[in-house]
């Protein structure tokens, strides 16, 4: 009778299992550990194979590769893209990586096996930008597009260790397209350890935490931080950023849509920590892990070690913010507003060097005509540019009425060369008279828009993840397959 009580329980969990996961999991898992040019890393390999069990055990489709080159992760990313898009829209894709990963230049980097890097240039060329990962997962439709970034190690090459920024830079899912999930095993602008276990700090947890049943990914990812946080002794916080839709859990039911929690404001957050024991709300502060969380927390308690931790997260992100909106702006000005503000940091080398580079290029905004129309009729419109938005009062495209001063240099209407009267429209940049008005109108139309035909997805080069045309910077300044729009 026993027997036959737990086999009817066992059958009930897999049915709820099959239910909780209705939606398509399909899964990449990339561990990079046989490093060539440089020490190699002890712990992806492993972090890979476990992460590759667990989502494996939460009804992932997993596809999973280690130590690749720089071609090889092109290549797995844009076969991962195809089985997306052969998955269908109703898809949760789901990407880990573990390995080492750099910024140059504000632009984050996964770096294959087979790099060998002498310049700051030479990473752009030999590894893999993390923007053209995103925007090619983000190419296809899907229901949610989870990353898991075991990526923030130390910059293993000396020749550019000095020149570029600690960790990564500060990636916002909010500014692109909703429905992605990004997690970092630590704080934007920070390193992560690589462990001294069979795993990293950040994968240790994640293993933990992710089979707890019923959990939403967020919670989920709460619990990573404080676990990590706690392990290195506050050494590294792992930070993560949403604009899901649909609710995610590795195991357990899901809803159709994820209620968002409510944010705490700094007075909100001030008085809830306020009487608590300092361990209590470090780790209230840590979980939730936003900046007014933090703010509330070093306003309260300053004395050492908690408060000296907070405060130095705390001053951290903001710089990571304000060099993520001047690599944004990608302006001289802007770069030169973040050297005010920041004098000295690990960033200031980039900064000023990107700064001289941008120095003598204009910082002209596009002034684009609206429509005009001359009568009820409209004779010309211009097209804005992409990203230039319509100034309001702007001038009108029709030329004003000739004033009787240059009236005499106009040609005589019997001079004139005059157009025959057709259905067609007069062609582009042509200039043409009207019998029955005196006014010269210029016709200036916008150049016709071509699509190539769709090849299949495949991995972008160029593009920004972040909403700009920054592209991999070559070493005269210009970008290098740099693209529009966010991700």
């Amino acid at each position: 009778m026993r027997a036959i009580w737990t086999a009817a329980m066992a059958a009930v969990l897999v049915l709820g299992a099959k239910a909780a996961w209705a939606e398509s999991r399909v899964a990449l898992v990339v561990g990079q550990s046989a490093y060539r040019a440089v020490p190699a890393l002890p712990n992806p390999a492993n972090d890979a194979k476990a992460v590759e069990k667990l989502l494996g055990e939460a009804g992932f489709e997993v596809t999973a590769a280690n130590d690749l080159t720089q071609t090889e992760l092109r290549q797995m990313v844009g076969d991962f893209a195809a089985k997306i898009a052969a998955k269908g829209p109703d898809t949760v894709a789901l990407m880990f990586y573990a390995g080492h990963g750099i910024q140059v230049d504000g632009e984050n980097y996964l770096i294959p096996v087979d790099i060998d890097p002498k310049r700051e240039t030479d990473i752009p060329l030999q590894a893999v930008r993390l923007d053209d990962v995103l925007n090619t997962l983000t190419s296809v439709p899907t229901r949610s597009r989870i990353i898991m970034l075991d990526a923030c190690r130390n910059n293993p090459f000396p020749e550019i260790r000095k020149t570029t920024g600690q960790g990564l830079a500060l990636v916002d899912t909010k500014t692109g397209s909703p429905g992605t999930f990004v997690s970092f095993s630590t704080s934007p602008g920070a390193e992560a350890e690589d462990g001294g276990g069979a795993n990293s700090p950040y994968t240790t947890a994640l293993l933990e935490a992710g089979r707890k049943s019923g959990l939403q990914i967020e919670d989920t990812f709460k619990r990573v931080r404080l676990a990590v946080n706690k392990a290195t002794e506050g050494r590294q916080t792992p930070w993560d950023s949403s604009s899901l839709i649909d609710d995610f859990r590795f195991f357990g039911a899901s809803e159709a849509a994820a209620q968002p929690e409510k944010k705490r404001t700094v007075e909100e957050w001030r008085s809830l920590l306020k009487g608590k024991k300092v361990e209590e709300a470090n780790e209230l502060i840590v979980s939730d892990g936003s900046v007014d969380a933090y703010e509330a927390f070093v306003s309260l308690f300053a004395e050492p070690p908690l408060g000296t931790q907070a405060k130095r997260w705390l001053d951290r992100h903001r710089r990571m913010q304000a060099w993520n909106k001047a690599v944004l702006a990608n302006t001289a000005s802007a770069y030169k507003t973040f050297l005010d503000q920041y004098p000295e940091s690990d960033l200031t080398v980039t900064a000023r060097k990107l700064e001289l580079r941008l120095r003598n290029k204009p910082e002209v905004a596009v002034a684009v005509p609206v429509a005009t129309s001359l009568g009820p009729t409209p004779v010309a419109a211009l097209t804005p540019a992409s990203g230039a938005t319509c100034p309001c009062g702007a001038p009108p495209a029709i030329e004003k009425k000739a004033d009787k001063k240059t009236e005499k240099s106009k040609p005589k209407r019997a001079e004139r060369d005059e157009p025959k009267r057709t259905a067609s429209k007069p062609p582009r940049g042509r200039v043409y008279y009207e019998d029955d008005v005196d006014d010269v109108v210029v016709v200036r139309r916008p150049p016709p828009d071509y699509y190539d035909v769709p090849r299949g997805p495949g991995i972008s080069i160029g593009g920004g993840f972040r909403g700009g045309s920054i592209g991999p910077r070559g070493p005269t300044g210009g970008n290098i397959g740099g693209g529009g729009g966010r991700y």
